[in-house]
């Protein structure tokens, strides 16, 4: 899908079962780690989304060699001074030319690829699209340096530039995450093939979104990488290099719930297929989202089944831990009995776009009454939407949020749904292949 799209209505409620691809925050985690593995790496069920081919080709341009065969990716590590792969490079890195890496708008690649640029030893110039580079990058490149990089960048947002000199040492480190949990993963992740390996501090206030950290420590160690958190928000990361990964990724569970909100904003009953029982997913937390708003929840082995209210209950949710489910989240409560309040999301400010700006825009243009504060959304629902052209502001989950408004508002427009091709380029099929009856 390019261009606007004018989602379907839901009718008589919905019924349906969604299968959706890999986890996009899964598979570039596992990617970082099979590029700095001492042997191959296979990755089944993967993501293709742009962030994640934004991530193949910056670990192509370092020099993995990474081959796709369908659902599977086989990946060959970086050549690392230092470590048993540097001897399968026959040039020495500061001698090889400058690379150039395309970020898009992807956080984890603007934020992982940093810390393994300066464990090559290459010249690396890292950029992104227009909103890409109001991004904060400060936290990353001030890290680097006081690891031993050799950083420059523009007021500490991208373009970056990573300088052949950079020998990451690794050590103590104390910085400021409070306004990313990606500034966390991203060294985290490196941190066990630098010599000193890592330990790291967040000095600021709690991190955001606090499940991603979650996620990052589960595959370090899946990768048999020897890594704790002796105390809330300190880490270490004892320094010996990744062993090669042979996982199957599972479903990416963001992008699953907007399905599984359709059948709270329209009723019926839909089944995620393949949800797992166990996971360090954000996505995760959807489940108690959807019971708050007073849906029935079931959890199988086929699946999660979600089976909508009659009446949408309105909330009160503290969102801090999964903020990338506020767009979605806030549908529903636009579509919800009474007023609900979305709390600790400030941090949203600083992702594809200002996400609570954006919604109070969108939902004030639709007729829904929003209050914007710093941190949070006070948010009215109402049956009485006005059709109107919905603005997405190039951010995938404002797609999926608008989506979810148009089951009840009829002649509704998404403006540049391809947007979507960020996390699930397939977005738009399966939402339409979930409303068709019988398909």
């Amino acid at each position: 899908m390019t261009g606007d799209w004018q989602p379907p209505v839901a009718g008589s409620g919905v019924s349906a079962s969604v299968s959706v691809p890999g986890s996009k925050s899964l598979t570039n985690r596992y990617l970082i780690l099979a590029a700095l593995a001492r042997s191959g790496s296979d990755l089944k069920g993967w993501l293709r989304s742009r962030d994640t081919l934004l991530m193949i080709e910056a670990l192509r341009r370092l020099g993995a060699v990474i081959d796709e065969d369908g659902d599977l990716l086989h990946i060959e590590p970086v050549s690392l001074p230092g470590t048993a792969t540097a001897a399968d490079s026959p040039t020495a890195a500061e001698d090889l030319p400058p690379t150039a890496i395309d970020c898009g708008l992807a956080g984890t690649v603007m934020r992982f690829i940093p810390p393994v640029a300066a464990l090559t030893g290459r010249e690396v110039v890292l950029d992104g699209d227009e909103q890409a580079r109001v991004r904060p990058m400060s936290v990353t490149v001030e890290s680097l340096r006081r690891l031993g990089g050799q950083v420059t960048s523009a007021d500490g947002m991208l373009p970056v530039t990573v300088h052949a000199s950079s020998q990451l040492r690794g050590g103590h480190l104390e910085i400021d995450a409070s306004a990313s949990s990606q500034f966390v993963s991203g060294l985290l992740l490196a941190g066990a093939v630098m010599p000193l390996g890592l330990e790291l501090v967040n000095t600021g206030a709690t991190v955001p979104s606090r499940t991603h950290v979650d996620m990052t420590l589960e595959v370090l160690r899946d990768a048999g990488v020897d890594v704790s958190e002796p105390e809330p928000e300190r880490w270490i990361v004892e320094p010996g290099q990744p062993r090669g990964l042979d996982v199957q990724v599972e479903p990416d569970l963001s992008n699953a719930a907007a399905f599984a909100a359709a059948a709270i904003a329209a009723g019926g009953t839909v089944t995620i297929a393949d949800w797992p029982a166990h996971t360090t997913q954000a996505g995760d937390g959807f489940r108690d989202i959807a019971e708050a708003f007073g849906a029935q929840v079931v959890l199988d082995r086929q699946g999660l089944h979600v089976t909508g209210p009659e009446v949408i209950s309105a909330v009160d949710l503290d969102l801090s831990a999964v903020g990338e489910l506020t767009p979605v989240v806030s549908a529903l409560a636009a579509l919800a009995d009474g007023t609900s309040q979305l709390r600790g999301i400030g941090h949203l400010r600083g992702h594809e776009t200002d996400r609570l700006a954006a919604l109070t825009r969108e939902y004030t243009g639709i007729g829904v009454d929003v209050i914007e504060h710093s941190d949070a959304l006070t948010i009215t629902g109402t049956s009485d939407l006005r059709p109107a052209l919905w603005h997405t502001y190039r951010d995938h989950r404002m797609v999926m949020a608008g989506a979810i408004l148009a089951l009840r508002n009829d002649g509704m427009v998404i403006e540049d749904a391809g947007t979507v091709a960020k996390t699930l380029p397939e977005f738009t099929h399966l939402w339409e292949a979930m409303l068709t009856p019988g398909a």
